[in-house]
């Protein structure tokens, strides 16, 4: 059988089109599966007719929403190369993803109007057609309707154009030289990756989970696709805000969903939360950063166990998992490796580690990344011996349950997104009076770490909000600094790389919030 990951959706609609498919909580359109295949049908044969051919890349620039949803499974079906964004970015960081992955369709919200219209003046891609998901709003002159457009397209099934290692999305995560990397995942490597949850997680015929994380993750883009492969209900959520979270979990009777630790923190500030009024919900998957014991407690002491989840882009999610069984027990572990994926702890000389020893996390399994796009380099960097070098630190104990203690990259997670200081230091080194910096993650209780900027000046005049000034604008607003130190002197080490560790012991915050 040739593996088409948009044939999940139109199996699912064969089997059991009666069932609710999708549910976008803020416009409040739900769609069974067999109005949603015809739906996406329509939006894979508008691409056709609009000349979106196989292996061609079409970017989305949207909110979560049935828009999101139809375009993606649209665009698999055909074979088109789905570029999902990260509208967070500044049009600059915008223009050299979407140059670097050669993207010509962009599909976008009037949200994102003026980020569409400043990508369209530039001149710095090579974006021919725009598509705007208008609603009632006023459609850029440069646009076209995307959904007047796709409601004309053909409800039947369109011709398949891609299969198998075909590529299916390549999405884009920050790297440590700042400049972000795009992993390139296939049809092949996506179906490993449900295959491999569907046999781990605990998920029913029948679940609502509730995706709240933004879509050009894959925190939130696996679980949607492992629902429609499980057979359950995906209920869209535009943006996180926890009183919505809870009053949506009620509602609509969610069964599963996955947030990370700060939102987790959020929903627990939420005053008169009943507990009785969310029996159903059974578990919450929650990583992206180790989840703090206390908070998993808390959660325990209202009856919602909090399941702990371990992966990556470049693992198309999936890496270990901690399971029903063990997730009081074993509170603290990300569990064990997930059903169809390996995972082993190395030294730096290669050798594997003893129990209780850290080590490098290693992942091996059918749903690793082809690749990095267009940079071999970090592509034979990162790919080794069919093992994923992750980066990342763990320990495993004498069970076999990884616990995650560390990076070895100096990633830091603010708010559940990745924040390289490289990138942040390559624009601090661009600011006059400014002779080198380091940056480095403090804790944070509202975020679980916030950048901090620790810089040696040649100018005395200068002052830290002379900095964050510098910074705003050409940073996504999660990745801006929320304070400066300045230092006569930044520790090295004999190749010239900052010592962090030194820098951390001295500067433990918490963070200013």
């Amino acid at each position: 059988m040739r593996i088409n990951i948009g044939d999940i959706v139109s199996n699912r609609a064969r089997r059991d089109p009666n069932l609710e498919a999708v549910v976008d909580a803020a416009s409040g359109e739900r769609y069974t599966y067999a109005q949603a295949n015809a739906r996406i049908n329509r939006t894979a044969n508008m691409l056709l007719g609009l000349g979106v051919k196989p292996g061609d890349r079409v970017a989305l620039l949207l909110m979560n929403s049935v828009s999101f949803y139809e375009a993606y499974l649209g665009c698999a079906k055909i074979g088109a190369v789905i570029v999902p964004l990260n509208w967070r970015l500044v049009p600059d960081e915008l223009a050299y993803i979407l140059g670097d992955s050669g993207a010509e369709t962009l599909i976008f919200d009037t949200d994102f109007a003026r980020q569409a219209q400043a990508l369209q003046s530039s001149g710095k891609t090579k974006v021919r057609q725009w598509l705007q998901v208008a609603s009632d709003a006023a459609l850029e002159p440069f646009a076209q309707d995307f959904k007047a457009l796709a409601a004309q397209g053909d409800a039947a099934e369109p011709p398949r154009g891609g299969f198998d290692d075909d590529n299916l999305y390549i999405m884009y995560t920050s790297g440590t030289t700042g400049l972000p990397k795009g992993v390139v995942h296939t049809h092949s490597t996506t179906f490993w990756a449900l295959s491999t949850m569907i046999t781990t997680c605990d998920i029913r015929l029948g679940d609502r989970f509730s995706v709240v994380l933004p879509l050009f993750h894959v925190g939130a883009l696996a679980p949607l696709l492992l629902t429609i492969y499980g057979g359950g209900s995906v209920v869209l959520m535009r943006s996180f805000d926890p009183v919505a979270m809870w009053r949506i979990t009620a509602e609509e009777k969610i069964t599963v969903t996955l947030a990370v630790p700060a939102m987790l923190s959020f929903m627990l500030q939420v005053p008169g939360v009943d507990p009785a009024g969310y029996a159903q919900l059974r578990w919450i998957m929650s990583g992206a950063a180790p989840v703090p014991v206390a908070l998993m407690e808390k959660y325990r002491d209202i009856g919602i166990e909090i399941h702990q989840v371990y992966g990556l882009t470049e693992c198309c999610g999936p890496g270990c998992l901690i399971g029903p069984a063990d997730a009081m027990r074993k509170i603290g572990s990300t569990g064990k490796a997930f059903f169809h994926t390996e995972a082993r702890l190395i030294d730096a000389d290669g050798n594997d580690v003893a129990p209780g020893q850290p080590g490098e996390v290693l992942l091996r399994g059918g749903h690793i990344m082809k690749e990095y796009w267009n940079n071999p380099k970090a592509t034979a960097e990162t790919l080794r011996d069919g093992w994923l070098h992750t980066g990342d630190i763990a320990v495993m104990d004498d069970e076999g349950f990884f616990t995650i203690h560390d990076r070895i990259k100096d990633m830091i997670i603010s708010g559940g997104e990745n924040v390289y200081p490289a990138e942040i230091e390559n624009v601090v080194l661009s600011l006059a009076g400014i002779k080198e910096c380091a940056v480095i993650g403090q804790p944070s209780q509202r975020w679980g770490e916030s950048p901090l900027v620790i810089a040696v000046k040649s100018n005395d005049a200068l002052t830290g909000d002379d900095v964050l000034r510098h910074c705003d604008g050409k940073l996504a607003r999660y990745k801006l600094p929320k304070a400066v130190e300045f230092v006569d002197v930044i520790p090295r080490n004999p190749s010239g790389k900052a010592l962090k560790f030194e820098l951390r012991k001295r500067f433990p915050g918490p963070a200013r919030e």
